[in-house]
């Protein structure tokens, strides 16, 4: 059986490693875009502020693939499918055949229709070259703007203030990681951030990016107007469709998969970032996690099933760890909400609760605790007893 995949991040390597232990002596090839062996995204802001060198953010080595067999193709562009003859067709003209082929193409960088982001001096942040690229640029600048108060900006907020620049971060929703905290999670790091000489606005809209010759600046809509020498914009990403669209794939936001993780074209799958299921692209690692062993079984002709992915996020945000877990901004009123705020010791946690069973949480600052947070929510576990106790720092051990 040849299995090939398109693309080279986790996913695939994921999905690679799990089809050697599915079907030991395969053929499995791996297509992407990039220079370089996959490496660990989540690290780019790191590398971009010269503290982590790329060969350790390598999620193998070279030796990795070759004891299993796979073969990696560096700087291959996968131009077009054709699911009717099984082939993918290369950006050099070659045709490579597949019986199995799986999409994990991923996403790329979203930029808003606005004035004046074609021009130098205007980033994004998502692979290893944008960083060398602003890191270059970014010398003997003085001012940046990121546009965007999520993860990702406020981690390339930090990097840019580790090179020597004044950092101001915009966002337009009312408190910084909407996704991820709630309005008095996000005050406590909002002064976190802010001691770390990163100015920080929210219910920011951005109206354009002010230019001369190369970026001076940019404008808000409400008339105010920032200087910046450098622009990186973090306003999310949008999955790569083209090549599912281009060959007839059915794709809504992400390419459509079943509980198989199969696409609507026989003999090709998706998962990871380009994935869409019962109307979710998840976009973070977890669904990752969940989706490319499944994938690989059912593409080696063992049936697996994937169900979904309960939102999970654990990471360091600045320096601070951050996990965010199911519903944290529920609505309704089904909903009982619970907090306790530390901003004494940089520290805040939120449950949620619905019929008396744990289905959110927010920790931050608090990384001891999240394997039990996250368990208890996994089981949607009733903790009406002792609910209050589960906001003391001290509280790491459930009831039996």
């Amino acid at each position: 059986m040849r299995y090939v995949i398109a693309g080279n991040g986790a996913t695939a390597v994921m999905a690679a490693d799990a089809l050697v232990k599915e079907e030991p002596g395969s053929t499995i090839e791996i297509y992407g875009d990039e220079s370089y062996l996959a490496y660990r995204r989540p690290q780019i802001p790191a590398f971009l502020a010269g503290e982590v060198e790329l060969e350790r953010m390598l999620m193998h080595s070279q030796a990795w693939y070759d004891e299993r067999g796979i073969a990696v193709h560096r700087d291959a562009h996968v131009e077009a499918l054709d699911p009717g003859a099984g082939q993918i067709h290369l950006a050099g003209g070659e045709k490579v055949p597949y019986d199995r082929l799986l999409l994990a193409v991923g996403s790329r960088s979203f930029v808003p229709p606005i004035m004046g982001t074609d021009q130098p001096g205007v980033f994004t942040l998502r692979t290893v070259e944008d960083a060398m690229a602003i890191r270059e640029y970014a010398q003997n600048r003085r001012r940046a703007v990121v546009i965007g108060g999520g993860l990702l900006g406020l981690e390339a907020a930090r990097s840019l203030r580790a090179l020597g620049l004044e950092v101001t971060v915009l966002e337009v929703y009312g408190w910084l990681l909407p996704r991820q905290l709630d309005r008095p999670g996000a005050e406590i790091l909002t002064g976190i951030i802010e001691g770390m000489g990163i100015h920080v606005l929210t219910g920011a809209a951005l109206e354009c990016v002010s230019e001369k010759e190369c970026v001076s600046g940019v404008r808000l809509k409400d008339g105010r107007g920032l200087e910046a020498e450098v622009v990186l914009i973090s306003t999310g990403v949008r999955c790569r469709l083209e090549l599912a669209r281009e060959a007839g794939l059915e794709v809504n936001r992400g390419v459509v998969v079943d509980g198989h993780l199969r696409s609507s074209a026989e003999g090709i799958y998706a998962a990871g970032d380009v994935a869409e299921f019962e109307g979710r692209v998840y976009g973070i690692l977890p669904a990752v996690w969940d989706q490319a062993p499944i994938a690989a079984a059912n593409m080696a002709g063992r049936e697996a099933v994937y169900t979904g992915t309960i939102p999970s996020t654990t990471l360091k945000v600045v320096g601070l760890d951050l996990t965010s877990v199911g519903e944290v901004n529920p609505e309704g009123e089904a909903f009982e909400e619970l907090r306790r705020s530390e901003p004494e010791a940089a520290r805040y946690v939120k449950v949620v609760l619905r019929d008396g069973r744990l289905v959110g949480a927010i920790l931050l600052g608090d990384r001891r605790r999240v394997r039990m947070f996250k368990g208890l929510i996994d089981k949607e576990a009733d903790v009406s007893t002792y609910a209050e106790r589960l906001l003391d720092a001290d509280f790491t051990e459930v009831p039996q």
